[in-house]
């Protein structure tokens, strides 16, 4: 991927973080799934997801997709606490070049440092985004 593509989704990521309801961080994950790999983009997703939780939550998550909501992208997904639905993380897949690059939004009350280093322990390439 080319450094003005990371520059690019860096800038509109962390234009997205900018303040509202909640202060948020990011992770810009950058895949080589290919597009006709939904099932291996699911499975990235739901790993990543789970990593995330571990880190900003006490709570069991789930995830919430937007096969679920046709009020959702169907490239978009939210992890939700099983027991209030309350807001853990939130992505979308975006397929650039071929292969795609999820980007991921969660509190920045979450270790961000640590779901950082455990998204590259699961053998991604991440880059974080700071809301702040």
């Amino acid at each position: 991927m080319s450094d003005a593509l990371d520059d690019d989704l860096y800038r509109r990521t962390k234009q997205l973080l900018e303040p509202g309801e909640i202060e948020l961080n990011g992770a810009v994950v950058h895949t080589d799934i290919e597009s006709q790999d939904d099932i291996a983009m699911t499975q990235a997703t739901i790993d990543i997801g789970e990593v995330i939780a571990d880190h900003a939550t006490d709570e069991e998550a789930y995830v919430y997709s937007g096969s679920d909501d046709s009020e959702f992208a169907s490239n978009q997904h939210q992890g939700l606490t099983l027991d209030d639905d309350e807001f853990v993380w939130e992505c979308q897949q975006l397929l650039r070049n071929g292969t795609f690059d999820v980007v991921f939004y969660y509190e920045a009350t979450a270790d961000h440092e640590a779901i950082l280093e455990d998204i590259r322990e699961a053998g991604f390439d991440v880059t974080g985004v700071r809301g702040d």
